[in-house]
């Protein structure tokens, strides 16, 4: 059996369930940077992983950049950009995941197109993925209806398959997402692309309030949460805080720094937004 197929193995699912239980004892919320892969090369990126789990992270989004954005605003658009203008592959992922399992504790779930997993075929990017040490997917493009093939294989490879459900998702088809989602279920808290805003969104609270009756599986927000202060609020309804445009933006505007000072920046940030994670005080700004 080639290497790029995925076999049983050790679950990444139960580990991630167990992550948010043991989160969930110490009365923490999970915290999960979001960061582009390649951005603004292979060996910063792995130094950024490890400075995330050094800070606090609980999890990692890992963006794969693509040409062509879904629900990316500006920030995310432009670090999928610098990544791709210096040579980011499919093969330079599968190396920086094994690069960085091998070297931190968190789990890394790469944020994915559906095309680019389709392109390569769904077997092979399941395989790859498991032999890299990806604990899953998010991939938001990829709608409910067409997700069987993919939903499959990541079952048989132990693999988490994120869905993510939206202010606009209609209530029947959002409780449908909820029950197929598996790692967490990713509530998207406003309609729009990602950025981050200054407000927690009216009625987010009352939605995941709601999703909680129709899902066993942790629910984490994301889309403009940036602060200490939104992450503490989300922090007591969710069970985690996703964090993205504001970090890679921290990030590109500390990119002409000494990489020593850009990672002590980026720490201190994260581990501002992990403690409000767990309800401290502690507040920092960009």
């Amino acid at each position: 059996m080639s290497a790029s197929t995925a076999v049983a193995g050790p679950s990444k699912v139960a580990a991630l369930a167990e992550l948010f239980a043991s989160l969930d004892r110490s009365g923490r919320a999970a915290l999960a940077p979001f960061v582009t892969a390649g951005d603004p090369d292979m060996e910063t990126s792995l130094a950024v992983l490890e400075s995330l789990d050094r800070a606090g992270a609980s999890l990692v989004e890992l963006g794969v950049p693509y040409s062509d954005p879904i629900a990316d605003g500006p920030v995310i658009q432009s670090s999928y950009t610098r990544a791709l203008a210096a040579g980011f592959t499919l093969e330079r992922l599968f190396e920086l995941s094994r690069a960085a399992t091998q070297r931190v504790r968190m789990p890394i779930l790469a944020m994915a197109s559906y095309s680019l997993i389709f392109r390569r075929g769904i077997d092979r990017f399941v395989g790859d993925a498991q032999a890299a040490g990806l604990a899953g997917f998010v991939v938001p493009d990829l709608p409910l209806e067409e997700s069987d093939q993919l939903d499959a294989a990541c079952r048989q490879a132990g693999l988490a398959l994120v869905r993510l459900v939206t202010p606009t998702t209609p209530p029947e088809r959002a409780e449908a997402i909820a029950r197929r989602s598996t790692g967490f279920l990713y509530c998207v808290s406003v309609a729009g692309v990602t950025g981050a805003r200054t407000e927690l969104p009216a009625g987010l609270i009352e939605r995941v309030e709601w999703l909680r009756t129709k899902t066993d599986v942790p629910i984490l927000v994301g889309f403009g949460i940036s602060s200490p202060e939104q992450v503490r609020a989300v922090a007591r309804v969710a069970d985690g805080v996703i964090v993205g445009s504001a970090l890679v933006r921290h990030l590109a505007e500390a990119g002409n720094q000494p990489r020593e000072s850009l990672l002590r920046g980026l720490e201190a940030y994260v581990g501002d937004l992990a403690a409000a994670a767990g309800g401290s005080s502690t507040t920092a700004t960009l």
